[in-house]
């Protein structure tokens, strides 16, 4: 029960009960787990700093004179990943609709359209991402096509458009057949257009319910860019294999690591507390 005074509210002796354990128990699990996280730290941290050959580690892998050195070269190649990050994530989007658009497709002149992009991503999903920047970036000049550039950042982004995109292709599908037919049917009831049903009503509900699992590609993507190095682009990691091969010190190494995530860290977050709000709505909704 709730008891009033004129406009002031004054909770019940119960419910300020319940809210008092809920803080205590609340606070307990803080405490619990940060107590965990402290004794298990100090335990590795003890473990790796007293294994025999940790000195050599801490001056090959963590030397600051090094880190501190290689950093501004290390930044300025990781301004390039983040270049290639924005640019092939928005072509990806556009490209995976499209062909989420084609697999989805119900109508029987379309099947040649539905047969390729079939095809497009059993062949991209299959491939090592590693194995198609190889192919293109080796094989694309040999070729000596007009009007097609060699640049390796151009080959290199080119490969993680075809292999990002399969991928993002087969999420976009998934939600979109995981809306119920009754809504295209509600829709087309309503005057609605085929192409007014799917804009207005399939991909609204089908991007939201895919937001998570497009988050973590984008993700992966920042992460794979750093793969263009293999064909010579000076990223982040072309920038410490640099640094490392002047000084044979691997410390750079560990700094693009570091640095790339300090990037994915908030995009990760971001992600979890999308996929945590999605799951809260969907229970209320589900328990209305």
């Amino acid at each position: 029960m709730t008891e009033r005074s004129g406009s002031t509210y004054t909770p019940s002796p119960e419910r300020i009960a319940r809210e008092t354990a809920r803080r205590r128990a609340a606070r307990r699990s803080t405490y619990s787990a940060a107590i965990s996280t402290l004794v298990v730290s100090l335990i590795l941290i003890v473990a790796v700093t007293s294994a025999p050959g940790w000195p050599r580690v801490q001056t090959s892998f963590f030397s600051w004179e090094y880190a501190v050195e290689s950093l501004p070269l290390i930044v300025q190649g990781l301004w390039l990943n983040l270049r290639v990050l924005m640019v092939c994530s928005v072509i990806i989007m556009g490209l995976g609709l499209l062909l989420a658009l084609a697999r989805t497709s119900k109508s029987p002149v379309l099947f040649p359209l539905r047969a390729l992009a079939a095809g497009y991503t059993d062949l991209f999903r299959g491939l090592p991402l590693l194995l198609v920047i190889l192919l293109l970036g080796l094989g694309v000049p040999g070729l000596r096509l007009q009007g097609v550039p060699n640049d390796v950042v151009f080959l290199g982004a080119l490969a993680l458009i075809l292999t990002y995109t399969a991928y993002v292709a087969e999420v976009l599908r998934a939600g979109i057949e995981s809306v119920h037919p009754t809504q295209r049917m509600a829709a087309r009831a309503l005057g609605l257009s085929q192409i007014q049903t799917l804009r207005h009503v399939i991909l609204p509900q089908a991007i939201r319910r895919v937001i998570p699992p497009l988050l973590n590609d984008l993700v992966s993507l920042q992460k794979d860019s750093g793969l263009i190095s293999v064909l010579g682009a000076m990223d982040a990691i072309k920038a410490a294999q640099i640094v490392t091969a002047k000084s044979f010190n691997f410390t750079p190494y560990v700094v693009a690591g570091v640095l790339f995530v300090l990037l994915t860290i908030p995009l990760t977050r971001v992600t979890d507390a999308i996929a945590a709000r999605l799951e809260r709505e969907r229970t209320i909704g589900g328990a209305q």
